[in-house]
């Protein structure tokens, strides 16, 4: 197949999309796949020093530069050529191609959503809501979509309202060979990172620091549980420094209790993390889907998260749940039960944490690259077949009012 992978910036901040990106094209390259990228080049951008006018540069580059630049290398492609959108925030691109073959993957509708006024823990501004219906416009165009959860795949029906001729789920998959680690194993890893070795393990989260991930939960729990026990295990969050929420809910916890940060670890170290914790804690608001859940899982490491989609749908019976916190509960409530449920975990007999740990290990051979990138590629061909058909690309737009 003649591939052309349409993906963000280099200059934009997202920077997993274009690691997502080269993940494709050289998986796609291994198989023989003939792949072109195609992104924004920064021209304005570069003329323009660094602050607020500099993302209205990069808006430049993006949104009038380079859709006339995507036309122009359109001439020189054949007609059998597919073009897939790495990520359906880049929607405002999609009608430069609707005539011709395409897919978008879709990877969460958060943004959207939040645009809306659906999630009441991410309000939006007025020029935030415009750019989300903006980006909607855009690729409620496409014809072709694939989704990374089925959660995902619902929202992109719901609040993107999208007319689709396809509309596939394929989850991700594992991007390290995570697997469990034997202790001295973990403990030179750990050392040889500069980081401490836990003399009698530890609690892990992991995140970025987004709303969503619900690090100030998580450090209420914690709060609480270190309250319950006479000698609590440290918690580790691999995640940025602190902001203010969180440095208010560290206030909480007793003195007893210990809080590090980490952050930007290898995958090499956050494998013996993972294979060090006892418990993983996972409690998000929201997710597209969830990637530190499958890799804890696959390290043999307990994982409590949140009994919603996507987390349950990932997580399956191989995790433990919560329910959400939600902005009118009782966040002390919240976390002590959490802290509670925490407890029952680490209080398992070894040959119970073994059990769990084997089913945890066997759920995430679910999520393999190798299958996942099979699974794109067979849609792609079902796209081109029906394109050439003559049902793929160009079937014609409902008439609908933007709200």
């Amino acid at each position: 197949m003649k591939l052309v992978l349409i993906c963000h910036p280099n200059f934009a901040s997202s920077q997993s999309m274009p690691r997502f990106a080269g993940m494709l094209k050289a998986a796609y390259e291994s198989r023989g796949h003939s792949v072109e990228v195609w992104s924004p080049s920064a021209r304005v951008y570069n003329w323009v020093p660094l602050g607020r006018l500099s993302k209205w540069a990069g808006y430049v580059d993006q949104y009038l530069l380079f859709p006339a630049a995507m036309r122009r290398a359109m001439t020189r492609t054949s007609k059998d050529t597919l073009f897939v959108f790495c990520d359906q925030a880049l929607g405002p691109w999609v009608p430069v191609v609707r005539d011709r073959p395409h897919v978008v993957h879709v990877h969460d509708l958060l943004a959207l959503r939040s645009g809306l006024g659906e999630i009441s823990e991410n309000p939006t501004s007025i020029t935030g809501r415009m750019y989300q219906r903006y980006i909607r416009r855009g690729f409620q165009q496409a014809r072709h979509f694939v989704s990374i959860s089925r959660k995902t795949q619902a929202d992109l029906h719901r609040v993107g309202e999208v007319s689709a001729i396809t509309s596939e789920v394929v989850y991700n998959g594992l991007n390290f060979p995570y697997s469990p680690l034997a202790q001295r194993e973990c403990e030179k890893i750990l050392s040889e990172a500069g980081l401490p070795v836990p003399a009698s393990g530890m609690l892990l989260h992991v995140g970025g620091g987004q709303w969503y991930k619900n690090l100030p939960g998580v450090i209420h729990l914690y709060a609480h549980y270190a309250a319950e026990v006479d000698s609590p295990l440290p918690l580790w969050c691999v995640s940025p420094e602190p902001n203010a929420v969180v440095r208010r809910a560290l206030l909480k916890v007793p003195s007893v209790g210990k809080v590090l940060f980490f952050n930007n670890l290898e995958s090499r170290v956050l494998q013996a993390a993972y294979s060090t914790a006892d418990a993983f804690l996972f409690p998000s608001l929201a997710e597209g889907f969830g990637w530190p859940l499958i890799e804890a899982q696959a390290c043999g490491c307990p994982v409590i998260t949140t009994d919603e989609a996507p987390m349950n749908e990932v997580g399956g019976d191989a995790a433990e749940y919560l329910p959400r916190l939600n902005a009118a509960d009782d966040i002390d409530l919240w976390a002590s039960n959490g802290a509670r449920q925490l407890i029952k975990v680490l209080s398992r007999t070894p040959e119970e944490k073994r059990r769990f740990a084997e089913r945890g290990v066997a759920w995430s051979a679910n999520f393999s690259v190798d299958k996942a990138i099979d699974s794109y590629l067979a849609i792609y061909r079902t796209v081109l077949c029906l394109t050439r058909g003559g049902h793929g690309a160009a079937a014609p737009l409902d008439e609908r009012a933007e709200a």
